[in-house]
């Protein structure tokens, strides 16, 4: 049902002062120069036809396509435009842009869950979309992500992101490894098990990589820490922080030994890789199911394991988010909460695969009993909806968080590429955090 009622509108403070703190932003390394005369404005809030016109920018894989067509048809006197990038990079280097210029953003903008304590510093740029409609609507850590330090709901949770191990069950064939799920399991039990069966494989399977980047195993792995760059404080604790280097030497290691590919995560030669049986296993969060499905089209042999090494994690999960710019804040409010509606949540995991952030949707046998086809039949709402109670550790991100990890991964990826040798690319690392910091 379609939401009629609408919160309270957020305060818009001056155009100058928002375009200060978005250049500060710019200045940690997020925000790229030259992108400012490359992004253009957009028609947020124009009318076709007589019809309110909202435009949804997101990135990756979100599952609204046939929803928005059928908000469209419940909703005749609303046109909604998606405007989808490929990339979190790519759309928040768009969203920060426009967010410093004062203008261009659409009526709803996505941000990924690692750069909501980021927008939450300049939550007065952005609609509180509080509402007594969806108290209660995510799981608690869900609704804290996407809320100000003064009590603004900033963000509407879209989904989270438990992780498992998505597999080449035929590679695994290939190599003797176990390939049942319940077996594979075994393998997955925790990183140091992870790591000796990837030894193993690629003894077997010098051509194929254990895993497809270095970026998102580190990735994996800082998701199981409670304070990885800062504190509670928002202290920058990164270089003191002894798991952090632990972190960094095991993935940088085990480049050397043979088990990653060098791989920028998301580029061009990742998504080929997909097709040419460039790795074997894969973090894989719901939301990446769709990825990986969509790049390996044609390619049999998939499938998804429940165990995750260590136990569980979270990886990723985003939000939707209502820039003061807009011009029709309360319609785009309306939209924003019937796409993170329990009902449609599960028709966009269907979709796509994004996981549910919602308490209601979690309980949803079209949930609990999906399967996936293409990951032979998994029966992926019953391993995520486990996985999900195994996540027992929530990394802690404050506002310089985004940065940080963006940081850590272009040091790791200079590894990996033959730039820079692990104890260079630690001090590179360093340097930038100090001028984050």
């Amino acid at each position: 049902m379609q939401n009629t009622t609408t919160g309270p509108v957020g305060r818009s403070r001056p155009r100058a002062a928002r375009l200060r703190r978005g250049a500060a932003i710019g200045a940690v390394g997020v925000l790229f120069m030259g992108l400012a005369s490359a992004c253009g404005g957009d028609d947020s809030g124009s009318e076709a036809d007589g019809k309110v016109t909202l435009t949804v920018a997101t990135f990756n894989e979100f599952g609204y396509e046939e929803l928005i067509e059928q908000y469209m048809e419940e909703n005749p006197d609303i046109k909604v435009v998606q405007k989808k990038t490929g990339t979190w990079e790519e759309h928040r280097d768009n969203l920060y842009t426009k967010l410093a210029a004062g203008s261009g953003l659409s009526d709803i903008e996505a941000i990924e869950g690692d750069g909501m304590a980021a927008i939450l510093e300049e939550a007065d740029a952005f609609t509180d979309l509080t509402d007594p409609e969806v108290e209660g609507r995510w799981l608690d850590w869900k609704t804290e992500g996407g809320t100000s330090t003064d009590g603004q709901l900033i963000g509407y949770g879209t989904d989270a992101g438990p992780e498992g191990i998505c597999y080449r069950a035929d590679l695994f064939e290939q190599a003797g490894l176990p390939t049942d799920r319940e077996e594979v399991e075994a393998l997955f039990t925790d990183w140091d098990t992870y790591f000796a069966t990837g030894k193993e494989f690629v003894e077997k399977m010098p051509d194929v990589a254990w895993y497809d980047s270095s970026k998102g195993t580190s990735q994996a792995m800082i998701n199981q820490l409670e304070f990885p760059f800062e504190d509670a404080d928002n202290n920058v604790v990164a270089l003191e922080n002894p798991e952090v280097k632990a972190v960094f030497d095991k993935v940088t290691e085990m480049q050397a030994a043979g088990l990653a590919t060098d791989l920028d995560q998301w580029s061009d030669d990742w998504v080929a890789a997909f097709q040419n049986d460039g790795f074997a296993t894969m973090a894989c969060p719901p939301w990446m199911l769709g990825v990986i499905e969509g790049n390996a089209d044609g390619v049999e042999g998939w499938d998804l394991a429940n165990a995750f090494p260590g136990g569980g994690g979270n990886w990723g999960g985003s939000y939707l988010t209502v820039p003061a710019q807009s011009e029709h804040p309360e319609e785009a409010m309306a939209l924003a909460n019937w796409l993170t509606a329990p009902e449609q949540q599960i028709k966009a995991y269907e979709a796509k695969g994004p996981f549910p952030s919602q308490e209601e949707a979690l309980g949803d046998p079209q949930l609990t009993d999906s399967v996936n086809a293409f990951f032979n039949d998994a029966p992926t709402g019953e391993i995520y909806s486990e996985r999900a109670a195994a996540v027992e550790v929530q990394p802690y991100k404050g506002p310089k968080y985004g940065d940080i990890i963006t940081a850590f991964q272009a040091a790791i990826l200079r590894v990996d590429q033959g730039q820079e040798s692990p104890d260079e690319a630690w001090e590179s690392f360093a340097a930038d955090v100090e001028r984050i910091g």
